[in-house]
């Protein structure tokens, strides 16, 4: 449970915070239907745990192309050189699939995870630092609390 505490708490503040927040705005924006529209050309796909296609993003009305970005809920029939409609929301790694999917929830889920254990850590913190001030207190001065505010002892 401490190492949670220690931890896992700031580890995974950091993570939703620093990864998720950023592009949530996106995301919304994309599931909204905002943004730019154009196409994405997939170029070359990466596996890990999970497959992600890489590609080239061009606006339908001018703009500025983008290279070598994500298609965030593509479909999963994707083959190097199709093409499929896209928004760019301005997203730092990619673009969204225009027919909408579910990385708006992932995103969301991630931001507010992040959120709710950085403020849990601080209070953590917080209750901490203290009761370990408390202590430190109670035993510099065991009878503090019996005493007014002259030091004269009570009853």
């Amino acid at each position: 449970m401490k190492f949670l505490l220690w931890v896992g708490l700031p580890l995974l503040a950091l993570l939703g915070l620093a990864l998720a927040v950023p592009d949530v705005a996106s995301a919304w924006q994309a599931k909204s239907g905002d943004g730019t529209a154009g196409t994405f050309i997939a170029r070359y796909e990466k596996c890990g745990r999970n497959c992600t296609w890489y590609g080239d993003f061009v606006p339908d009305e001018g703009g500025t192309p983008r290279s070598d970005v994500i298609v965030y809920d593509g479909p999963d029939e994707l083959t190097a050189g199709a093409t499929v409609a896209a928004r760019d929301t301005g997203a730092r790694r990619g673009v969204f699939a225009a027919q909408g999917g579910s990385t708006w929830l992932l995103f969301t889920g991630l931001a507010v995870a992040g959120a709710l254990a950085a403020i849990g850590w601080v209070v953590f913190l917080v209750y901490r630092i203290s009761r370990t001030v408390a202590k430190a207190w109670h035993l510099a001065a065991p009878n503090a609390r019996h005493r007014d505010r002259n030091g004269t002892q009570l009853p």
